[in-house]
């Protein structure tokens, strides 16, 4: 999947004109994407479409005009647009009080490295990963942060066999077993980026 560059990236003025539908949009296709994990736990499955739209609204946001502006954070968002055979995630952890983060966040010290999709046709599953660099600015040994960003690298048979098959996302850590099969819909979408 190709990366964003500076030309995929509207000006203000010029999203603003159709912000309501191409939200409309994005909201149908995260719906798809999306993946509840046991109650607190939520994975969306990132893609160039979401990236972009992510990408539009921190511009609008933020009023970012220049070039440079827009590079940064095509810089620190283009990591997440999966690649062949890949598949990126944004991993949040829905802790909505103050209690909820207390109790849960240094509970969840390595979450991130405890997630997995089962390929069913294969009966194998394949961890998921955290780049170094995220991996240094957001994780703790006392705490863990609520928002992770995780990548799938299937080879070429897990791939071809996730889209006969479809399969399952697990969490593995010791205080957060959960397990959701991932619909065929959801499926559909995530290996038509490899398309």
């Amino acid at each position: 999947m190709a990366l964003l560059t500076l030309n995929d990236i509207e000006d203000i003025r010029q999203y603003e004109r159709h912000r309501d539908d191409y939200r409309r949009e994005i909201i149908a296709l995260k719906k798809l994407r999306r993946v509840s994990v046991g109650p607190i736990m939520t994975l969306l499955f990132e893609n160039r479409e979401t990236i972009r739209f992510q990408i539009q609204e921190m511009a609008r946001a933020e009023k970012l005009f220049s070039d440079e502006e827009i590079e940064v954070e095509l810089g620190i968002y283009n990591p997440l647009i999966p690649g062949k055979n890949q598949l990126s995630a944004t991993l949040f952890l829905e802790l909505t009080s103050k209690e909820e983060l207390i109790e849960w966040l240094p509970k969840l010290v390595g979450i991130e490295d405890s997630i997995e999709l089962h390929i069913n046709e294969l009966g194998e599953s394949v961890a998921a990963f955290c780049e170094e660099s995220h991996k240094e600015q957001l994780t703790r040994n006392e705490m863990t942060a609520s928002v992770h960003y995780i990548r799938f690298d299937l080879n070429d048979q897990q791939a071809e066999a996730l889209s006969r098959g479809g399969g399952v996302v697990r969490s593995s850590h010791f205080r957060y077993v959960h397990e959701t099969p991932l619909s065929s819909e959801t499926v559909d979408s995530l290996v038509g980026d490899w398309i």
